[in-house]
């Protein structure tokens, strides 16, 4: 069973300043919840029991947000606003949590190997907070179901345009199905010209534990940083690894158009917003 999932949470967000520099990007709204609370629904409604946030300095306003607040419990009940205060006490119960510093943020793959007394030599999950993916099933779970049928790590996919794929790791493999892959190779951030295909690595990973052996053979590149890129292709010379193009609908959060993109999509999913909010966007784009 997949039973934790690392959330690698101590970014600058960078792109995202000045909104980021007091607070993580990892709390910026989406209409009324954070990024990611959406990201930790997925996980609970895949059956991961065990969030393992990888934080640093800065993220404390992650904690409290899944911890209890008695405070504003104590007025929302003096209010009797009982819908708002079981939602908030909702939060604290949504799932086991610990948290682990990263005291440099020293790249992606430090990040997950921070967490290996944590995840202690079973499969898990890795999931990043700014990659929001909107399905019916949830995108973890998809993985979760091709990993019990091969035993083998998998990665999320989803085809891009041409003037898209310098951006993403990017994929070689031998189609297996319509959308199964077998990993043969993967190159991070290509040229159009240099890329092996227009499959791109979308922030949703299962992992077993060897991958956490080749995260401590890995030599820091650029900035001093440990790729995960780096130890999956390490991984994928030495035992079968796929790729599942998955179903659903994916917001790219760590880019501002893609997370007012997002915005937009989650509001018109909203009954009590939808309407208004498309009356307004209709006047606006005349």
């Amino acid at each position: 069973m997949i039973r934790k999932a690392v959330f690698p949470v101590a970014g600058w967000g960078t792109r995202f300043l000045p909104a980021t520099k007091a607070s993580p990007k990892e709390m910026l709204p989406l209409v009324d919840k954070p990024l990611i609370q959406y990201t930790v629904e997925e996980a609970v409604a895949s059956g991961i029991e065990l969030a393992i946030f990888v934080t640093g300095r800065g993220k404390r306003a992650i904690e409290d947000h899944f911890d209890r607040s008695w405070e504003l419990e104590y007025v929302l009940e003096k209010q009797n606003k009982r819908e708002q205060l079981n939602e908030v006490r909702s939060i604290s119960n949504l799932i086991e949590v610990v948290y682990i510093r990263q005291k440099m943020p020293l790249g992606l793959g430090h990040a997950v190997l921070r967490a290996k007394s944590v995840v202690d030599n079973e499969p898990f999950a890795v999931i990043l907070g700014d990659d929001i993916i909107d399905s019916e099933k949830p995108c973890i779970k998809q993985l979760i179901e091709i990993y019990e049928k091969f035993e083998a790590p998998v990665i999320a996919l989803k085809r891009v345009p041409d003037e898209e794929v310098s951006r993403y790791g990017i994929i070689k493999g031998r189609e297996l199905d319509e959308r199964l892959f077998l990993i043969e190779d993967m190159v991070e951030k290509p040229s159009l010209e240099e890329a092996p295909s227009n499959y791109a690595i979308v922030g949703r990973y299962i992992l077993t534990p060897d991958v956490l052996e080749e995260l401590e053979k890995v030599q820091p590149g650029k900035g001093g940083e440990i790729q995960l890129t780096d130890a999956l292709r390490n991984l994928a010379n030495k035992r079968k690894f796929y790729g599942v193009v998955f179903e659903g609908e994916h917001f790219d959060c760590g880019n501002k158009l893609g997370y007012l993109m997002a915005t937009v999509h989650f509001a018109l999913k909203r009954k009590d917003l939808k309407l208004d909010f498309l009356q307004y966007l209709r006047r606006v784009a005349l």
